[in-house]
């Protein structure tokens, strides 16, 4: 194929996942590149199970791996970085390495996305003691132990008896600069205190949040389903320090509702952490040179009626890479980008 016949797209997430599929549905060709080992981006890698359906991610996600994997019209380059790029729209350079070998690519069109990262609960101040008690985890440690079928304190490896989630690690906290919601946290907390209850029925599962903000279908999904049908408890209220006192993590803060101070004991809390830009996101911001919007995402162009094209023609954003989004926003984004690829290429050949 000629190289305004080609779209490369980088991050093999589910947005990139998708982005390939459209491509070569549209009868185009895609090289999909991915800087790791495997397919499937951050979802398949950290997720046991996929909010809010709580389907197994492997078993969810099999049917996209599928359609790229075995599609003679889907270049996969794996363990492959992009290390530069010239050119325009319709006919790019990218150079692509792997294993210290360069090879350049001409193509037409290209689609980031390159997902996020989860924001690291330890790097800015300790007051929830992650890197110091053993039952501060993540929402991603979490998921690790769903995978094996379990819920148990790391102290003990004993079943916690009571769980707390402290919600917006990470987001909203203009003290630390991430001054945006982080969108799928409140779903994915609501959602592993249902598996959690589910593994655990006589455990008691506390969420302590700022506010609750569940998006479309999760309010009736988890939120609701959550308190209703297994009990969680969700407690509006500020944490501010945890300690360790005994075996326990005795959690201190304000109950916001209440209007007076809290202090309860848990054995196991769990923090959930936010989105921010990955490091693959800032790397393609400069060697495509697409600006970073103030939130340090990339920047697209047309607002809410244009969620996809960047200042660079040519290039487009999907997922993640572009702001926080939950699996169907990037799985969406990354039709769109790749319609809007072709699109783009099929006007240029009608220009020939």
């Amino acid at each position: 194929m000629a190289k305004a016949d080609t779209v490369l797209i980088v991050g093999a997430g589910p947005a990139g996942l998708e982005a390939a599929r459209t491509v070569s549905d549209l009868g185009k060709r895609a090289i999909l590149v991915e800087a790791k080992a495997e397919l499937g981006g951050t979802p398949y890698a950290s997720y046991a199970t996929l909010t809010p359906d709580l389907q197994e991610t492997e078993h969810s996600m099999k049917h996209m791996l599928d359609a790229v994997q075995n599609n003679p019209a889907v270049d996969v380059r794996m363990n492959t970085r992009i290390v530069n790029s010239e050119g325009e729209l319709g006919s790019f350079h990218v150079s692509l390495s792997r294993d210290g070998t360069e090879t350049v690519e001409e193509v037409g069109a290209i689609v980031v996305a390159t997902g996020f990262q989860h924001f690291d609960p330890g790097r800015e101040t300790q007051m929830y003691g992650y890197y110091e008690y053993d039952d501060v985890i993540t929402l991603v440690d979490a998921e690790k132990m769903f995978k094996e079928g379990k819920v148990v304190r790391p102290s003990t490896s004993q079943p916690p008896e009571k769980v707390a989630f402290i919600q917006c690690v990470g987001s909203r906290d203009r003290q630390i600069g991430n001054k945006y919601c982080s969108k799928v946290c409140c779903g994915i907390a609501s959602k592993q205190s249902i598996e959690i209850k589910r593994m655990l029925p006589n455990s008691k599962v506390f969420i302590f949040y700022i506010d609750m903000r569940m998006y479309g279908f999760w309010e009736d999904q988890i939120y609701w389903k959550a308190q209703e049908e297994y009990k969680v408890n969700y407690i509006r209220g500020i944490v501010t320090e945890i300690i360790k006192k005994g075996d326990k993590l005795l959690v201190k803060g304000e109950d916001t509702t209440m209007g007076r101070p809290m202090e309860v004991l848990m054995d196991l809390v769990i923090l959930s952490v936010g989105m921010e830009p990955s490091k693959g996101t800032i790397e393609m911001s400069r060697i495509f040179q697409i600006p970073r919007e103030e939130h340090g995402f990339l920047q697209v162009v047309g607002g809410p009626l244009n969620t996809v094209s960047t200042p660079v023609p040519g290039i487009f954003v999907a997922g993640a890479a572009a702001g926080p989004k939950d699996i169907e926003d990037s799985v969406s984004m990354g039709a769109a980008a790749a319609a809007k690829a072709v699109g783009v290429l099929n006007r240029l050949t009608l220009q020939v």
